[in-house]
């Protein structure tokens, strides 16, 4: 079978087995999943138990698909995503995109936890992405490598507007009358494989090329996502600040990320909810 024709087949699965049509979808990132437990009228589907998908592998992610609605919209949840150094082939950790597509979903919106390399930031930050720098992809790893497939989208995607500039705008409205101003802030994502933390020297590195934090994930869904004609919103929490330089004692560890998580979720959780709540329906698709 085609990629198509498997995404069509999981997508199939899981029209007939709920009622839900979401129109929005959305990924929790480590420390995350909370934005799930908003969804209104859950019903829940484990990753091992939809055809065709990954599993979750990964401490923090719950590995579970959720329908619900949020502020009267019908959405999708990601609980859990998948990552390049989990092992898998990087069309399987954007098939989800692709399924989530061809239920006809229309925005996505993307969390993840992220190491900050701007020393204006600080730890508890958001970060609205505004543009990123995919090192996999300088490598040729890009989940739209091999044979295009023309039912989801072109050969050469343009990606200067991958982050779409109305929803970022928006974001920055509704988090000033959430009163979130002072740590949302707007930047560049660098992704890089993982699942070993940054060097000292490949923190310097990746700053001076002009990336505001680093993490591995969510540039890949992204591709797949802007590919297929769905607006793209993506947020990074910043759990941890890169460390710059040798002297420092500081040590990046997954415990940290999780529990700059806890501590910033809810507000993270409202941010979203009242961004979906004010979505318009997508145009451009």
């Amino acid at each position: 079978l085609d990629n198509y024709d498997v995404c069509r087949a999981t997508a199939d699965w899981l029209l007939s087995n709920t009622k839900m049509r979401p129109t929005v979808g959305i990924v929790c990132g480590s420390g995350l999943g909370g934005l799930a437990e908003m969804l209104k009228d859950p019903q829940f589907f484990k990753y091992s138990d939809i055809p065709n998908f990954p599993h979750s592998t990964v401490p923090g992610h719950a590995g579970r698909l959720v329908f619900g609605t949020l502020k009267g919209k019908s959405c999708v949840c990601m609980q859990g995503r998948f990552h390049l150094y989990e092992g898998y082939p990087i069309q399987k950790i954007t098939l989800p995109m692709r399924v989530f597509k061809l239920m006809g979903v229309e925005t996505m919106i993307l969390t993840n936890a992220a190491g900050g390399l701007n020393q204006d930031y600080k730890v508890g930050d958001v970060m609205i992405i505004k543009d990123h720098i995919n090192m996999p992809g300088f490598a040729g790893i890009n989940p739209l490598g091999g044979p295009n497939d023309e039912r989801f989208g072109v050969r050469f995607p343009c990606m200067s507007d991958a982050y779409n500039r109305e929803l970022r705008q928006l974001a920055f409205k509704v988090a000033s009358d959430l009163g979130y101003s002072d740590f949302l802030k707007e930047g560049v994502y660098c992704v890089l494989g993982g699942p070993s933390f940054e060097t000292i020297a490949e923190c310097r590195m990746l700053h001076k090329l002009g990336a505001d934090a680093v993490g591995m994930s969510t540039v890949h869904e992204v591709l797949v996502a802007h590919h297929a004609g769905m607006r793209c919103f993506a947020l990074s929490l910043i759990s941890n600040r890169a460390v710059m330089d040798y002297d420092s004692q500081e040590r990046a560890n997954h415990e940290e990320v999780l529990e700059t998580g806890r501590l910033r979720a809810e507000q993270l959780v409202q941010l979203v909810s009242a961004l979906v709540a004010r979505l318009e329906q997508n145009n451009n698709s």
